[in-house]
């Protein structure tokens, strides 16, 4: 047994090290020191001694020869990488070149570097942002009513749409030079969050202009004179923009768009000029019908060769105007009841001049880099808002109607079941709101977030669409019943479409999160493939067995914290945060340790078969995912000082997350191909087996007490929710009322006792209270107080109810609205 415990103390310190990530140098010299000094303190014998140094020697002086590495193991590997790897299409590399890396790539690498999360600046509004929400957004929001916009109209009322226009809510990306509001991300979020909170149709078409669309593309890629034209008339409301896109044969297969425009000579103001015929069916284009300047994507083609020798250039961008000679719009499609303007694009022989492509004629064959640089940024803010706003405003109705809404006797709010729904709806808003403020601030820092952004766009709009459902639950048949009174049928109505749009959650999910990130951020793989693609041999040599090597040891030392930190139920290593956090740190370590094992092993042993095995890159997906918004949430608990009262929102969902995250990872083993090398990971991954458990009932009961009572956590939770007790918003005038609510609970107790002992006369309520004052079992203000209430709480319980002519469609014979300019 002493023979052995010099190469087991070799093994402890190559453990220790692998741990710790040290480099091989090091780690040679201190597994050598480990052997020598292990055998000198047990007097081992020479010959064991000498057996293990052997054994390192073996494995460690060829690593640690660098011209001999490379020549025996390094190019020989190469030449076997150069078969294998397969070859990246044109439009895969776009995409793969278009983002920036961010905490997602430390997430990835198995060990996060916790101080780099933390050192980001806090997000927050400039005084000028403020006054900019306090001011034209609370007027705004003051002027909507939502029934008359998605019933009445169809449509925002003149007078909304002149406000938009006036105060610049399309302008909010363009800058102040050009007339815009030049305002950050973060205030971009706020004011779509405030907004959605009133009307979701109201959100959309503010958001849009300031996304993915003619305004975002201009900034960064348009020329000079397109900027100085077209940006101040995006900017008050004179232009309003859309982007067509989408189209019968192509959704979110973007790059397979059929629509085409032929290289020709053609009239244009009158003069012969070279330009572009476009022919083109779109749909799904939000703000199309009635639109002034429409952003057009297809594929360009030169047969006659009047710009170079190259036939098919690409995908290419253009600019519409509303009056140019051949195109179509105005007709609408229903998404869903919504009311934002959203429709078909068409046009056949459509000319336009060069000068019409945005960036001009160097820029043809360049959309597809332009949109997918765009992409995430626009993505990264529009729909994580929208989301953050609705659940929000969502979280803050539900919590005070299960307070006002009473059954046998009790708020609704205490009973088990709907406590569930709505601590769920607590701890998702909080995770939602939290991963919307990361993916804003992300943009502010100046990165193009490509993966964070598909990370926010997909769980925002799921847990959302989860949220929009307890909501439902919660208000039982007031949600049901739509009218004026209903605050929340609107976003369960049209919670998919959210799911759909720019990138379908299913698509967005399988393909693109992992996908992406399996590459971007991976600190190695990338490396490995530019080494690969590197024409001179020996820098490829070089590159490649610098990169290898350090793949081979960041794999190792994932084995092995992934194993520790199991075994140590994630209880040991230095992590930033107060007494309360650290532990949610810990477990995000083991986490990312297992995340990058079991994605490098699926790399490794499916290798290009992983591209299609969908199911088991979106479950990779949804760990990366939850590890990235477990780590908003824990940037937000610190940027906001730690409250203690935030506690246990916070609690429940990162609880919610790291569940979500064992669930992946045990979907990837129980479906990994090999089976052998599924249950190798099994034991390191999960050495005890599978013990997270979800939020327990006890936390959910804080969570929904936090919902359902005016405090500090819960109004922090509510940020930027339209709250003024306007008239045309309800869940304000409800949430003025809770502290009324709950300061008359205890009197209606004592009056429902004396109701159960028959010590009252009469079965009206008024004449109740009467007796009671008159008994002397409640007083005066008492009385004055619950009739105050009940009053009140009644607009709250009641619901809408119609003229049966009143719900009948407008059918009066019309014209088609369909625009054809001649």
């Amino acid at each position: 047994m002493i023979a052995l415990i010099p190469f087991l103390a070799g093994v402890v310190v190559s453990l220790i090290a692998a741990y710790l990530r040290v480099r091989l140098l090091p780690w040679t010299l201190a597994t050598a020191a480990a052997i020598i000094v292990a055998g000198m303190l047990v007097h081992a014998p020479v010959l064991a001694v000498a057996m293990a140094a052997l054994v390192l020697g073996a494995i460690a002086i060829p690593l640690n020869l660098p011209e001999f590495r490379r020549r025996k193991l390094s190019a020989p590997l190469l030449a076997l990488f150069r078969k294998a790897l397969p070859q990246l299409s044109p439009t895969e590399q776009i995409a793969l070149d278009a983002g920036t890396v961010g905490f997602e790539g430390e997430l990835f690498s198995g060990k996060p570097d916790w101080s780099k999360l933390l050192a980001q600046p806090k997000p927050e509004l400039s005084v000028e942002e403020q006054a900019f929400l306090d001011g034209p957004v609370e007027e705004l929001c003051a002027m909507v009513d939502d029934w008359q916009i998605t019933h009445e109209l169809a449509d925002l009322p003149p007078e909304i749409w002149d406000y938009l226009g006036k105060h610049r809510f399309f302008g909010m990306i363009i800058p102040k030079k050009y007339g815009g509001l030049e305002f950050s991300a973060l205030a971009q979020a706020a004011v779509l969050q405030k907004l959605m909170g009133v009307s979701g149709s109201l959100a959309v078409t503010v958001g849009v202009p300031n996304s993915l669309g003619p305004g975002e593309l201009l900034l960064h890629y348009g020329t000079d004179e397109q900027r100085d034209h077209y940006l101040p008339r995006l900017a008050d409301g004179r232009e309003i923009p859309c982007f067509a896109l989408t189209g019968p044969y192509a959704g979110s297969d973007a790059t397979s768009i059929p629509d085409y425009g032929i290289v020709c000579k053609g009239e244009w103001n009158g003069a012969n000029v070279v330009g572009v015929r476009l022919t083109f069916d779109k749909r799904y284009i939000t703000l199309a019908p009635i639109a002034t300047l429409f952003g057009l994507a297809f594929r360009m083609h030169d047969p006659e060769h009047l710009l170079g020798d190259v036939d098919d250039l690409g995908i290419t961008l253009a600019l519409l105007p509303h009056d140019t000679k051949g195109l179509e719009f105005g007709r609408r499609h229903f998404p869903l009841n919504a009311a934002f303007h959203n429709g078909p694009v068409r046009g056949k022989d459509v000319f336009v001049p060069l000068s019409q492509l945005i960036g001009g004629a160097d820029m043809a064959g360049q959309g597809w880099r332009m949109l997918v640089e765009c992409l995430s940024v626009g993505r990264g803010i529009t729909l994580p808002s929208n989301a953050a706003g609705g659940v929000k405003a969502g979280a803050i109705a539900s919590g005070a109607y299960a307070r006002i809404r009473k059954q046998f006797g009790i708020a609704i709010g205490r009973f088990e079941g709907v406590e569930e729904a709505l601590a769920r709806i607590g701890g998702h808003t909080y995770a939602i709101s939290a991963l919307a403020r990361a993916s804003a601030a992300a943009v502010d820092r100046g990165e193009k977030p490509a993966v964070p952004s598909a990370i926010a766009k997909y769980h925002t709009t799921e847990l959302g669409r989860d949220v929009a459902k307890d909501v439902m639950d919660v208000h039982g048949g007031k949600a049901v019943q739509l009218g004026p009174k209903n605050y929340a049928g609107r976003a369960w109505q049209t919670a998919p479409i959210a799911i759909t749009v720019e990138g379908a959650n299913i698509m967005t999910r399988s393909l693109m999160i992992f996908g992406q990130g399996a590459i971007r951020c991976h600190p190695w793989v990338l490396k490995e493939m530019e080494a690969v693609r590197l024409s001179d041999y020996r820098a490829s040599l070089k590159a490649f067995d610098a990169a290898l090597f350090g793949h081979i040891g960041f794999a190792i030392s994932n084995a092995v914290r992934s194993l520790v930190l199991g075994l140590t139920f994630a209880r040991i290593g230095r992590v930033p945060g107060d007494a309360y956090a650290r532990r949610y740190y810990r477990k995000l370590n083991r986490y990312a340790a297992a995340l990058a094992l079991v994605a490098d092993t699926s790399m490794l042993i499916l290798g290009g078969k992983l591209k299609f095995k969908e199911k088991i890159s979106a479950r990779l997906g949804d760990v990366l995912s939850n590890l990235y918004i477990a780590s908003a949430m824990l940037k937000r608990y610190e940027d906001q000082g730690r409250p203690v009262a935030d506690r246990p929102l916070l609690a429940w969902a990162f609880h919610d997350c790291v569940h979500r995250m064992q669930g992946a990872l045990d979907g990837v083993l129980r479906n990994f191909p090999v089976r052998p090398v599924a249950w190798v990971l099994r034991a390191l991954v999960f050495p005890f087996g599978r013990r997270e458990v979800p939020p327990s009932d006890r936390l959910g009961h804080r969570v929904a007490a936090i919902l359902c009572a005016p405090n500090e956590a819960r109004t922090r939770l509510g940020e930027w929710v339209y709250l003024t007790p306007s008239a045309n918003n309800p869940i304000g005038r409800m949430d003025a009322l809770l502290p009324d609510v709950i300061a008359a609970e205890p009197v209606e107790r004592k009056l429902l006792k004396a109701m159960k002992a028959g010590e009252l006369a009469g079965y009206d309520f008024d004449a109740q209270l009467a007796d009671a004052v008159a008994k002397g079992i409640l007083s005066a203000a008492e009385r004055d107080l619950l009739a105050r209430v009940r009053a009140a709480s009644f607009e709250f319980i009641s619901v809408d109810d119609f003229d049966p002519a009143e719900l009948a469609a407008n059918r009066r014979s019309k014209p088609s609205s369909l625009r054809s300019v001649a």
